[in-house]
C-alpha cells in the first residue's frame, strides 16, 4: 500500500476515534444534571468524595457508554460478515431476520424465568449471563431457516436471501409479539421496552455476560477478514484456491449469530448499526476487509454512542429508545441504498 494512502486512511482512523471520544464526553457530562469534565475526571480517579457524582458516573453513565458501545462493535462485525458472505451491501442482522430470531428466544426466556431484564439491577447474574445463550440458539435458528431457503443449484441466491429474511423477521416478530401478550402487565411492559432497543438501564453485570462474546468471537472475525476478499470471488475460483468454501461459511455466519446473540440480549433489537457501518467503512478504507472490519466496530461504536446521547437528551426527560433513534437515521440510509445499487 502506497506511504501516501496509508496517512490517509491512518487519518481516517484518527477522525473516528476523536468522532467516539466526543460522544463519550457529550453522554458522560450531560443529562438530567451537567457535569463538568474536571468533576468527572475527579470522580472516575476518585479524587473526589461526592457520592452523587459516583452514583451517576458508575452506576448511569459509565456502564451505558461502554454497552453501547459494545453493542455497536458487534452488530457491525456482524453486518460485515454478513455483507462479505452475501457479497451484498444490503445485508444486516435485522433485515436477514437474525435479530428477530435472536430477539424472539430472548422474550421466550423472560416469560418462562418471568426475568424483566430492562429493569433488572444485576442482581440475577445467572439469568443475565444465560440470556446471550438463549440469543445464541433463536439466531442460529433463524439464520438456519434463511439460508436452508436461500441456497437454489447449490449456491447461495442473494435475492431469495433478502425475501426470506424478511419473512422470517415477520414470523419471528409475530412469535416475540404473542409471547409478550401472554405476560402480565408488567413484563409485557418491560419486554415492550427491551424488543424497542434500549440500553438506558445498563449495569456492569450486563457487560460482563456479554464482553467474552465481542472479545473471542470479533478477534476470530478479525483474524478471518481475510476469506471476507476471496468471498467476493466467483465459488470456483475460491475452492481452486484451496478454500474450504461452505465450512468457512458457516464457521463465519455462527461468529455473527454469537455476536448478535450477544447485543440482543442486553439492548434488544437495534437495527441498521450492521447495516450502516460495513458501508461507511468501505467508503472511508476501501475494501480490504483486513482494514474494513476493524473500522466498521469503530464506526458502529460512534453511531450508537451519539444515538444512544440523542435519545437520551432530545426529548429530556423522558427518553427515545436508542433503537428507535437509529432506525430514524437507518431507514433513509437504506433507502439511499436501494436507489443506488438500481
Amino acid at each position: 500500500m502506497p506511504r501516501q494512502k496509508e496517512k490517509h486512511i491512518f487519518l481516517k482512523i484518527v477522525l473516528i476515534c476523536t468522532f467516539i471520544i466526543i460522544g463519550f464526553y457529550l453522554h458522560i457530562t450531560n443529562g438530567m444534571f451537567d457535569m463538568s469534565l474536571s468533576q468527572v475526571f475527579k470522580t472516575i480517579f476518585f479524587l473526589d468524595d461526592n457520592e452523587k457524582f459516583r452514583l451517576v458516573i458508575f452506576e448511569l453513565r459509565l456502564p451505558r457508554i461502554i454497552i453501547a458501545i459494545l453493542v455497536g462493535i458487534g452488530l457491525a462485525l456482524a453486518g460485515c460478515v454478513l455483507q462479505g458472505i452475501t457479497k451484498n451491501d444490503l445485508a444486516d442482522p435485522g433485515i436477514l431476520g437474525i435479530n428477530a430470531g435472536a430477539g424472539a428466544a430472548v422474550v421466550i426466556f423472560m416469560f418462562l424465568f418471568q426475568f424483566q431484564a430492562i429493569r433488572t439491577d444485576g442482581s440475577e447474574w445467572l439469568n443475565v449471563m444465560l440470556m446471550p445463550f438463549f440469543g445464541l440458539v433463536g439466531g442460529t435458528l433463524a439464520a438456519a431457516i434463511i439460508f436452508a431457503f436461500s441456497f437454489k443449484y447449490g449456491r447461495l441466491d442473494v435475492q431469495r436471501l433478502l425475501l426470506t429474511g424478511i419473512a422470517i423477521n415477520s414470523g419471528f416478530g409475530a412469535l416475540s409479539l404473542y409471547i409478550s401478550l401472554k405476560m402480565n402487565e408488567k413484563d409485557f411492559e418491560a419486554a415492550a421496552l427491551w424488543q424497542a432497543g434500549s440500553i438506558y438501564n445498563a449495569n456492569w453485570t450486563f457487560i460482563i455476560s456479554m464482553l467474552p462474546w465481542i472479545i473471542f468471537l470479533g478477534i476470530y472475525v478479525f483474524r478471518k477478514s481475510h476469506l471476507l476478499d476471496y468471498f467476493q470471488l466467483e465459488e470456483s475460483t475460491i475452492i481452486s484456491l484451496g478454500i474450504k468454501l461452505e465450512r468457512e461459511k458457516i464457521k463465519l455466519l455462527l461468529a455473527s449469530v454469537g455476536l448478535v446473540s450477544a447485543c440482543v440480549s442486553v439492548s434488544g433489537s437495534i437495527g441498521f448499526i450492521g447495516l450502516m457501518a460495513p458501508h461507511i467503512a468501505r467508503q472511508l478504507v476501501g475494501i480490504r476487509h483486513r482494514l474494513v472490519v476493524p473500522v466498521s466496530a469503530l464506526i458502529g461504536a460512534g453511531l450508537l454512542v451519539f444515538s444512544d446521547f440523542v435519545g437520551k437528551t432530545l426529548f429530556a426527560p423522558s427518553e427515545l429508545a436508542v433503537g428507535i433513534v437509529v432506525s430514524i437515521l437507518g431507514i433513509p440510509y437504506f433507502l439511499y441504498l436501494l436507489v443506488k445499487s438500481r
